[in-house]
């Protein structure tokens, strides 16, 4: 994998991330776009590595990393740095605040388009 390939992904996801948070909350953080860069680069890599994975596995990875990633990012940015950019606390089934089910639920579907879009990145930089 190309170093090309590598900040292409990471930019990318990063813009595709803030632009769903403005979408969708009408807001987003900078923070979210370091977060997003991370996710889709990771999933990415999965995928490149991993390509036989069937589209459960993958849902259920882009399930586990985003949240993880999104956890770590809220213990940092919203606890740590007290920036207070989300809050999960009143939504069922949250951890701290930072992360919660629902959400995590829409990470798992979002990863069919991520899966998709991955693919055609690694047929680009071929």
């Amino acid at each position: 994998m190309s170093i090309y390939e590598i900040l292409f992904t990471f930019v990318f996801g990063g813009a595709c991330y803030v632009l769903i948070e403005l979408l969708y909350r009408g807001r987003s953080h900078i923070s979210m776009a370091f977060a997003g860069g991370i996710c889709f680069l990771l999933l990415h890599l999965l995928f490149t590595y991993r390509p036989k994975m069937g589209l459960i596995e993958k849902c259920a990875a882009g399930f586990i990393i985003i949240t993880a990633v999104e956890f770590l990012f809220g213990l940092a940015v919203n606890i740590a740095l007290k920036l207070k950019v989300w809050d999960y606390s009143n939504q069922r089934f949250n951890l701290f605040g930072q992360v919660c089910l629902k959400y995590s639920l829409c990470w798992a579907a979002l990863t069919v388009p991520i899966a998709y879009i991955s693919k055609l990145l690694r047929a680009f930089f071929a």
